[in-house]
């Protein structure tokens, strides 16, 4: 079976973490730091800060930017979960606004008609290692005095108008194994604010400004040493993986009959975490279990949108209609393009998804 997502890890990995086993170092240590400079560097920004996971990134950029209860943020509800429960986690609610159908990315031409005085924040999410049209929301950001918080959970080594995603307000990253590079488990936040990059070290770490002095209420968010071995060496890897990505898609884009395939804007660098095509008349599943049969493995991302969860419905009164995302929901499926497939895997992936036609 040809997965769907398979990690990369290598000598390199392996030896970094022994090194950190052996200095005794286990902690948020040395590589830790080496590690948050050279991701910031990668996107082009001042300031990175190691968490332990993309959600605990999500949620302390949000409390760093002051968002909490009675605010709003808008988002997208065509994405995992947790880029909405880290806005509940705030005491905020999401407000959900429709996708492009082409990209899958918040629509910024909707986006106006949902702020309101509640709004302190829009957060669009880089679905699939796309970034969203970021030049009109910067401007409707600047324009209502919103916060910018970027999803980038997907989005390593983006890029829009020559700059990275991460770079445009204050992002978060996912360093989880599926990701584009991994730490085995962990996140980033991105800035260029000197107040937010101390505030969010504060709040991963107890609320310390000193050991053993509080000031605030903080949380244990921290990235052990170990886990930026991995991602340190990863990162030296990301072009190299992002280019085979981005290989892999053109020859699907180029081979593929009978499906939709993803676009990419111009002007903009897709780096392809999931490699996502659209099936049209309902039989997306049914082309699902055609791969599997043929070998290939595919998946759903994501077959319920946020905004018809149950816990969002029942808990939360969620109530809407956004109708390109509950048909993106019903039509997507992601095909694999991760950098381990080879000339033969990608011929069978071609050969199964052109053979469906003819069942």
């Amino acid at each position: 079976m040809i997965p769907i997502a398979k990690p990369q890890l290598g000598e390199e990995e392996k030896q970094a973490v022994l090194e950190v086993l052996d200095s005794g170092m286990l902690a948020q240590g040395p590589r830790v730091k080496a590690f948050e400079e050279a991701f910031a560097a990668m996107c082009g920004v001042k300031y990175a800060i190691a968490t332990s996971s993309g959600t605990t990134a999500l949620h302390v950029a949000l409390l760093a930017h002051g968002i909490g209860a009675g605010d709003e943020v808008i988002t997208s509800a065509f994405t995992f979960i947790a880029s909405a429960n880290s806005i509940l986690y705030t005491g905020a609610r999401p407000v959900f606004v429709d996708i492009d159908p082409a990209t899958f990315n918040l629509d910024p031409a909707k986006i106006e008609a949902a702020i309101t005085p509640r709004t302190r924040a829009i957060m669009p999410v880089h679905l699939f290692g796309l970034t969203c049209d970021m030049g009109p929301i910067m401007e409707l950001a600047a324009q209502y005095g919103l916060v910018v918080i970027e999803d980038a959970c997907q989005a390593h080594g983006a890029e829009y108008r020559g700059r990275r995603a991460g770079s445009f307000g204050t992002g978060a990253f996912s360093l989880y194994p599926t990701k584009n590079i991994t730490s085995a488990e962990g996140g980033m936040i991105t800035t260029n604010d000197p107040v937010i990059d101390e505030k969010c070290r504060v709040l991963r770490q107890h609320g310390m400004r000193r050991r053993y002095y509080h000031d605030e209420l903080g949380f244990n968010f921290r990235m052990t040493d170990v886990h930026a071995a991995i991602g340190l060496a990863q990162l030296g890897k990301l072009e190299r993986f992002n280019a085979a990505r981005i290989a892999n898609a053109a020859f699907l884009n180029a081979h593929l009959t009978g499906v939709i395939p993803p676009v990419t804007p111009e002007g903009q660098r897709h780096v392809f975490h999931q490699y996502t095509v659209r099936v049209k008349g309902g039989q997306r599943d049914a082309l699902a279990e055609h791969l599997k049969a043929h070998g290939v493995g595919s998946m759903v991302y994501y077959p319920v949108p946020i905004h018809q969860q149950t816990f969002y419905v029942n808990e939360l009164g969620y109530d809407l209609q956004l109708p390109e995302t509950e048909a993106a929901a019903a039509e997507v499926l992601s095909l694999p393009v991760h950098p381990a497939l080879s000339p033969a895997d990608l011929e069978t992936i071609v050969a199964a998804v052109n053979s469906f036609d003819e069942v």
